[in-house]
């Protein structure tokens, strides 16, 4: 990344809940998760985590709770400075990362000192398409902008990419068994903390649902669940190239699980992080944007990857380990084969369909992921990158800094 050199001093995150009425993290608002998001991060790293010039949060559906700024509303509820703006950003389940990279980028432009990032999603009390976008509920923009259900897009990665139902069952199946392992010996924790309820008992400790002794046989019994309707499928095949039905192939086993969850990172120069005594935990090496065809919308991550490790003058080699969000279980294999990585350098703590996707929290949780496993393993660098709807993706490069 060009300019002043931007590191990461510190980050916290939220357990993920269950996205039900019944999910550990309900009865909190998305401004009560964020609002204990900034008081662990303080009690962490000090007074200077609230000395910021800025707050940029990612939230998917921004309409409720969770919108007018939510960003600058948690900050004053938390009861920062009010001369801390907030800005909320949208790149759909890359935004959460893209506030990460939009606040690395207003520090190495010089003009930030610090910025606080990451995001948040109640998905058990404001739903994934509660916000009715013209993208998915007016059937012209629809139609004209190749919007497609994101299960069967899921499907179509997989029928391109030549992966059975089988390969999306072992890989979900993996996922849980990395999950639990992760769970168990304490690495999914060390940037977790304790989220409290109103009464101030605690609501959830560690990551509610990942499914320990999960069998193939249980995943295979599951039936595939996005089945192209007539209209989706008409919109296949008008499509430029054609595409056709996909087999459905993924269940909702192989599928990401609706979550709640926040995240926060503390983002700041080399001359904040000396003046607050604060050592930086990594570099922000590089980030990286890309799109790609709508209707194979799920694939994104993949030239978002090699335009962020183009810019940080690395090869895929050169990369320890890679945080892939698993949005259905085709987006992480089919990156495995498009890039050339090997499965064990990719999601060692497991993924989204075991731990949950918070939306907007994610990119934050996966950075944070990322940091811990490269302390435990001792690597140098590693990739985080996220697709989302319509095509769009977002990668960034770190480079850990050893103690």
């Amino acid at each position: 990344m060009k300019g002043e050199p931007v590191y990461v001093l510190g980050g916290v995150r939220t357990p993920r809940g269950r996205a039900k009425d019944t999910g550990a993290l309900h009865s909190l608002r998305p401004v009560d998760l964020l609002h204990q998001c900034y008081d662990a991060l303080r009690a962490r790293h000090g007074d200077a985590a609230w000395d910021v010039d800025d707050v940029v949060l990612g939230i998917v559906t921004a309409v409720g709770e969770q919108g007018a700024n939510l960003a600058k509303i948690s900050a004053l509820y938390a009861g920062l400075p009010q001369r801390v703006p907030g800005a909320t950003v949208n790149r759909f389940c890359a935004s959460g990362l893209d506030a990460v990279a939009f606040a690395a980028l207003k520090i190495a432009a010089g003009g930030d000192r610090a910025v606080l990032a990451g995001g948040v999603e109640s998905m058990s009390r404001i739903g994934l398409f509660d916000d009715r976008g013209a993208w998915f509920s007016d059937p012209d923009v629809a139609k004209k902008t190749g919007f497609v259900h994101m299960g069967v897009a899921a499907d179509l990665v997989a029928s391109l990419a030549g992966l059975s139902k089988n390969d999306l069952d072992a890989l979900a199946v993996q996922s849980h068994a990395r999950a639990a392992a992760a769970r168990a010996s304490g690495l999914l924790q060390r940037s977790a903390f304790a989220v409290r309820r109103a009464d101030g008992g605690v609501a959830l400790e560690r990551d509610e649902l990942v499914r320990e002794g999960l069998t193939l046989e249980k995943v295979c019994a599951m039936p595939a669940a996005f089945a192209a309707d007539d209209l989706t499928a008409q919109r296949l095949r008008e499509h430029t190239p054609p595409r056709g039905s996909p087999e459905p192939r993924h269940s909702f086993a192989t599928s990401p699980a609706p979550a709640d969850g926040a995240s926060l990172l503390l983002l700041g120069d080399a001359a904040f992080a000396r003046q607050n005594e604060l050592a930086p935990r990594a570099r922000i090496v590089a980030t990286a944007s890309a799109a790609v065809d709508p209707v194979v919308m799920l694939t994104g991550n993949v030239p978002a990857t090699r335009l962020a490790l183009e810019r940080a003058g690395l090869a895929v080699g050169d990369v320890d380990l890679f945080e892939v969000n698993e949005s259905f279980a085709a987006v992480p294999l089919h990156y495995a084969k498009e890039l050339g990585v090997a499965h064990d350098r990719i999601n060692v703590c497991g993924g989204a369909i075991a731990l949950g996707h918070p939306l907007g929290a994610t990119g934050g949780v996966l950075l944070l992921t990322l940091l811990d496993a490269l302390d435990e393993r001792g690597g140098r660098h590693g990739v985080v990158s996220i697709c989302g709807g319509a095509g769009v993706a977002t990668a960034i490069v770190v480079e850990r800094i050893s103690a």
